[in-house]
């Protein structure tokens, strides 16, 4: 199965691709059932793995075991995987790449920031000189075999921002990622200096950039739309508000909810899905 080819195709079609921000399988089961392909966030897989914010504790093995597991439940579903900095060490990056691959990930997202790093949203985030990155970059497209790679920038002032998106552009990179777009206004600038390259936006609730749909974004000419954490945070809620009630009911569990109620059956149907899957023929990715 050749999954980056895949993804390529599908980012190719005049409409924006979205990407769901997943944090476990049991999120990723839910996700399936709405959307064809999944962005395995850095942000939930730090908070879900570790309970641990976004700032550098992903172990390359953590993600790369997750990925298997992720393309073993999940054979048609574009996977696109954060590695952040590549875990720092060229080498490294390169590593984690060709294990990505030969797992079944679509598609890898690789960032500028140097150590320590920050989510794409936050303030503080320090960036590699372009000539590190480039280098660093040149290393893994030259590792993978058909891998879609993004190049991403984390640069926040405006000059820099334009240049890296430039520079970004004239690598073999799949994909082009400025983090941290603030306004309707950069994205088109970003799209006009990075000419008919792939463009990839990032949506976090919270975070620095506008919230946009996907008609929206295809209006300005945005390729792959990934959203970081809508399962984490609607997880957060839900799971807060449900725990709430139980301890004002003294510990009664709830009645099931009219049509919406999530019990052992409704709970393990889902999950018989994930094996059902492995019988499937896997001669196309959904889309």
């Amino acid at each position: 199965m050749n999954y980056g080819k895949a993804l390529r195709e599908e980012i190719s079609h005049p409409r924006t691709t979205p990407l769901i921000g997943i944090y476990d399988m049991y999120s990723a089961s839910i996700a399936a059932g709405h959307y064809g392909g999944f962005f395995v966030s850095g942000f939930g897989f730090a908070a879900s793995h570790y309970g641990l914010p976004d700032i550098g504790f992903i172990a390359w093995p953590d993600m790369v075991n997750f990925a298997e597991r992720l393309r073993l439940a999940f054979p048609r579903h574009h996977m696109l995987v954060d590695i952040d900095d590549g875990y720092v060490d060229p080498e490294v990056a390169c590593h984690v790449v060709q294990r990505l691959e030969r797992a079944g990930a679509s598609g890898v997202i690789l960032e500028d920031q140097q150590r320590p790093r920050r989510c794409g949203h936050a303030d503080g985030k320090q960036i590699l000189p372009l000539d590190v990155y480039l280098a660093k970059l040149q290393m893994v497209l030259e590792s993978r075999t058909d891998l879609l790679v993004v190049a991403r920038t984390d640069a926040t002032e405006e000059d820099e921002i334009l240049r890296r998106a430039a520079a970004l552009a004239e690598t073999d990179a799949d994909v082009v990622l400025v983090d941290g777009v603030r306004s309707v206004e950069w994205i088109r600038r970003i799209r006009t200096v990075i000419g008919d390259k792939p463009l990839l936006f990032n949506q976090i609730a919270g975070g620095k950039s506008p919230r946009l749909s996907l008609s929206e974004l295809t209006e300005l000419g945005v390729d792959v739309a990934i959203y970081s954490t809508p399962c984490l945070f609607a997880a957060h809620s839900a799971i807060d508000t449900a725990l709430a009630e139980l301890s004002f009911a003294d510990g009664r569990l709830p009645e099931p909810r009219d049509g919406g109620g999530i019990g052992v059956r409704e709970s393990t149907e889902l999950l018989e899905k994930n094996i059902s899957r492995h019988h499937v023929s896997r001669g196309t990715v959904s889309v």
